[in-house]
């Protein structure tokens, strides 16, 4: 059994956030339905070989949107009353519904909080956007760059004197946003099992950005220091948590924090007279620097993670994406794993990180192709292929 079995999601949302929120739940057993709009031609014949061939890209691509793993998909014009109403009865049956829309457009579709309470009192209703429902900036477009900007994140990272080091959109995107998003519908299903009702979330991508950076507001609000890029020990100022290169060009980080940690580190090293100077500024920890940067690249990336590691340094290898998905450690804690797709034979994905003794989620399948799922979504919602069909034809489907 997995533990969210029996939790129905019912997931409005495109960019990766939302996804990538609905993954996660998916993971453990929810029963997410994609709703999704439905593929208009625009009036192009398509030839059978055409036709046949968008069918393979399509099949490809869902194979490989991880996102949409263990998720089935439904499509529904939201645009038309014949539509809306599919959509009411779908949210009749469902515990969460989740959009990731700017402010205001579910209220113009007609499939807000407001209006879908109405139907179902019980249902989780979450709202992930960049800024948050209200507020100065809520009205404003962005990306991760722009929220970890407004969340202080941006400003820490990168070297003095340089631009600031754009993360991916790891921060926001995925961290501050699907993963606060997930975790808040999972403490609202909570509540609601102790009150009976559902709520609504406003889940902002820049409030989660800000709140991963508790740390280090709480170290600003006791000593006044604001930190910037490669100032801050844990983004670059010390030579004892840093990144070196190796003798093949290649980059190992190290972490040692603890004193004891950093007499090993320099123990390794040959460099014993710097243990008393871990903390040391100026033309002191340059010179650490130096030395440091200059017996890193008398051996290999390997040849240093196992000295360092065998003399209880926090030490690792700067892995290309590649190479993490190649790493043993990765591959044995099942962060790495392969599932059966019905025309391409066995893909590769990445595993469900929380480990659950008793109930631990797995991946059961691939992503659907769009709208794969309409028919038998709507038979369970008691449509006949009558009106499966009617509805169709309308183009509400």
């Amino acid at each position: 059994m997995l533990p969210l079995e029996g939790i129905r999601v019912v997931d409005l949302s495109r960019l990766a956030p939302g996804p990538f929120c609905s993954m996660l739940l998916s993971d453990f057993g929810a029963d997410v339905i994609l709703v999704e709009e439905p593929a208009h031609s625009g009036g192009r014949q398509v030839a059978p070989e055409d036709a046949a061939a968008d069918q393979e890209r399509a099949q490809r691509a869902a194979a490989y949107n991880f996102f949409g793993r263990n998720k089935r998909s439904v499509t529904i014009n939201l645009k038309l009353e014949d539509g809306r109403r599919v959509f009411y009865d779908l949210v009749r049956t469902a515990d969460v519904v989740l959009e990731g829309f700017r402010p205001g457009v579910v209220k113009r579709l007609g499939v807000d909080y407001e209006t879908v309470r109405g139907i179902n009192p019980r249902v989780v209703y979450c709202s992930l956007s960049g800024y948050g429902q209200d507020g100065p900036y809520a009205g404003l477009v962005g990306h991760d760059i722009n929220y970890i900007s407004v969340g202080g994140a941006l400003g820490m990272i990168g070297w003095p004197g340089t631009p600031p080091a754009i993360p991916l959109n790891l921060i926001a995107d995925f961290a501050g946003g699907g993963l606060y998003a997930a975790f808040a519908i999972m403490v609202a299903l909570m509540a609601r099992e102790r009150t009976g009702r559902g709520q609504y979330v406003d889940m902002a991508m820049s409030d989660g950005v800000l709140s991963l950076l508790t740390l280090f507001a709480a170290q600003y609000e006791r000593a006044g220091e604001v930190p910037r890029g490669g100032t801050h020990m844990l983004n670059g100022a010390a030579p004892f948590y840093n990144v070196y290169e190796t003798k093949d060009g290649k980059w190992i980080s190290v972490g040692s924090i603890e004193p004891y940690f950093w007499e090993n580190l320099c123990r390794a090293l040959g460099r014993e007279d710097f243990i008393p100077h871990q903390h040391a500024t100026g033309e002191k920890r340059e010179e650490i620097f130096a030395a440091f940067r200059e017996q890193f690249k008398t051996r290999t990336r390997e040849e240093w993670f196992r000295i360092l590691t065998e003399t209880d340094v926090c030490a690792a290898p700067v892995y290309a994406l590649d190479e993490a998905l190649a790493d043993p450690h990765n591959r044995h804690r099942g962060m790495v794993v392969e599932v059966e797709h019905p025309t391409l034979g066995k893909v590769r994905q990445v595993g469900v990180a929380p480990k659950l003794s008793e109930t631990p989620g797995r991946v059961r399948r691939t992503a659907p192709v769009r709208g794969a799922d309409t028919d038998a979504v709507l038979a369970e919602l008691g449509y006949g292929p009558e009106q499966v069909s009617q509805l169709r034809e309308a183009g509400a489907l």
